[in-house]
């Protein structure tokens, strides 16, 4: 897009010093080779990082189909480059080596095809390209690979008339084979987004801050740059850990999920820079997960005292879930927003053993003494989580 509509100076630049005269996108396809794709290994990675679920993009805007689509004929993975069925390998490895639910991105429009370039001319007054191309594939891959999630996106400002959006989720919702489990976004057409849909995505690395009244998901990319792999990322273009713990914590505290992004290589490796952060965010998650997991938001997002910290609340156990991003320097962690109960409130630290000494602020709020660890006794190393039971 950037190089070829675009025609943005250094994209174009850098195919001419390093490509053969002429070289075209479709070039590219011979070059995904995906020959080091272990799908068994990215499912393992994936089980690590403590994720629900996962969404691979079968198919983005420029219309290569990581299946082999009998709609896109000879522009996808099984009769170009890895001559491989790469949703079906996924797929399969996730079912049989994870709990995860199995999801798929796949986008509407795409950017150059001639039927939808001829569509878009006639004021999308013709339906040439959803017939021939995105309706029947949006159907293939629902048989075929039955996923959880359809995360649809692209709409290349054409209406959901245009798309027959309407048609497809009737179909999904009521007669497809996922009927009973699938749920799927907001992006089906100009004006559903934020509007319409299982959940809403609102806009990429969406964040509100406050809570909203309908289910939502933060998603969002580790590398802040780009949805792919970039060769020439630098270590700083990364979030870092404790960068990935605060967005999980802000969006899940917001009734959020988040959906972070990583790009495999032409040769189907998860780049070990992302792999390090998907284990450490599992590593964070299994130490806290239960403030994050089958939780709601509470009726305070985050504390009016101190700042980084914000509350889940897990109605099971009826406790509140305070999270704090920064361990305060006084050994002292002062909350404005709990009101606790004399002989009846209890504090603890997870992964701590002992209860924690508290006292009441007025008539809302708590001071609350921390237990001296030093940092190999910390229960973990980027935010820590309070439980507390009895609050009103």
């Amino acid at each position: 897009w950037y190089w070829q509509k675009e025609k943005r100076e250094p994209y174009v630049k850098f195919m001419e010093a390093n490509y053969p005269p002429g070289f075209s996108y479709e070039d590219f396809g011979p070059l995904f080779t995906a020959e080091f794709f272990d799908p068994n290994q990215w499912a393992d990675i994936l089980k690590a990082s403590g994720a629900k679920y996962v969404v691979l993009t079968s198919k983005h805007h420029e219309g290569f189909t990581l299946w082999g689509s009998k709609y896109s004929w000879n522009w996808n993975a099984v009769d170009v480059g890895p001559k491989r069925d790469l949703v079906a390998e996924l797929a399969t490895s996730v079912r049989s080596r994870t709990d995860l639910h199995f999801g798929l991105y796949h986008s509407l429009f795409e950017w150059f095809n001639p039927l939808f370039l001829e569509d878009a001319t006639n004021v999308f007054k013709t339906r040439k390209f959803p017939t021939s191309k995105s309706l029947p594939e949006l159907y293939e891959i629902v048989t075929k690979y039955q996923p959880e999630i359809i995360w649809s996106d692209g709409n290349g400002n054409a209406p959901d008339t245009y798309w027959n959006s309407t048609g497809f989720l009737a179909w999904l919702y009521n007669d497809s084979p996922v009927r009973d489990t699938v749920v799927t976004n907001d992006r089906w057409g100009v004006g559903s987004i934020c509007t319409h849909g299982g959940f809403y995505t609102c806009s990429d690395r969406y964040n509100p801050g406050h809570l909203l009244p309908h289910k939502w998901e933060n998603c969002m990319t580790i590398d802040k740059r780009s949805w792919g792999y970039r060769r020439n990322a630098q270590l700083d273009d990364y979030l870092t850990t404790e960068d990935l713990v605060k967005q999980l914590v802000e969006t899940v505290s917001c009734g959020g999920n988040l959906l972070m992004n990583i790009g495999p290589t032409h040769d189907g490796r998860i780049a070990v820079v992302f792999e390090e952060r998907l284990r450490q965010m599992g590593a964070w998650l299994q130490v806290n997960g239960e403030a994050i997991y089958g939780t709601k938001p509470w009726r305070a997002q985050n504390d009016t005292v101190t700042p980084e910290v914000w509350y889940t609340f897990s109605p099971k156990e009826g406790r509140v879930n305070a999270i704090f991003l920064n361990w305060p320097v006084s050994g002292t962690l002062e909350l404005g927003e709990p009101q606790a109960k004399l002989g009846e409130t209890q504090v603890k630290l997870i992964g701590y053993k002992e209860l924690l000494k508290w006292v009441a602020l007025g008539e809302k709020g708590m001071a609350i003494a921390l237990p001296q660890l030093t940092p190999k006794q910390l229960p973990c190393q980027w935010g820590w989580t309070l439980q507390l039971t009895n609050i009103n």
